[in-house]
């Protein structure tokens, strides 16, 4: 466990377990319509989409947008987008990958987004919901995790660009952001 790390609340081998099960709920739900392509949300989303496809059996695309919502440790409220898809979703479904459903204003915005530029469906999993904070009434339609309301670091989850790398989601000790 790393040193910065109060606890760890999912283990990569929980994060493994889980994207296989979740891959088949959503091959479930894709089973009568056209493949979705996953959209990607940079950059904490990316380990979570690496281990998810691993345990598709259909075939499947993906794409990435950058979009910010945050700073340090706070959600500010204002979704901007700092890179766009590179192709064209007209009449396509799409599933959104995201790290983690927080307030929702993030899922929410690029959803509506994502609806303007003509997909057909959209749709989201997540590796983690943290409905506690929520503002924006959102649920992801594929959840990992549900998690309490503590500052979560690893697998993707950051803390000022931060502790990405760890092979878990983890708690990062209060005196480090407070």
């Amino acid at each position: 466990m790393h040193q910065d790390v109060k606890k760890i609340i999912v283990s990569g081998k929980e994060i493994e377990a889980r994207s296989k099960e979740l891959a088949k709920e959503i091959e479930t739900h894709y089973k009568d319509k056209d493949a979705p392509l996953l959209v990607a949300l940079l950059k904490g989303s990316i380990p979570f989409l690496a281990e998810l496809i691993k345990h598709f059996e259909i075939d499947v695309e993906y794409d990435f947008m950058d979009v910010s919502s945050y700073e340090g440790t706070e959600s500010i409220g204002d979704v901007r987008i700092l890179k766009d898809l590179d192709q064209s979703i007209k009449g396509l479904n799409i599933l959104l990958v995201e790290d983690i459903v927080d307030t929702g204003r993030t899922v929410h915005e690029v959803t509506k987004t994502l609806m303007n530029k003509g997909a057909q469906e959209v749709k989201v999993v997540s590796l983690l919901d943290k409905p506690s904070r929520r503002l924006v009434d959102v649920e992801a339609d594929f959840v990992g995790f549900e998690i309490p309301n503590e500052f979560v670091i690893g697998f993707g989850l950051d803390f000022n660009e931060k502790y990405r790398q760890l092979g878990y989601v983890g708690v990062l000790k209060d005196e480090l952001y407070q």
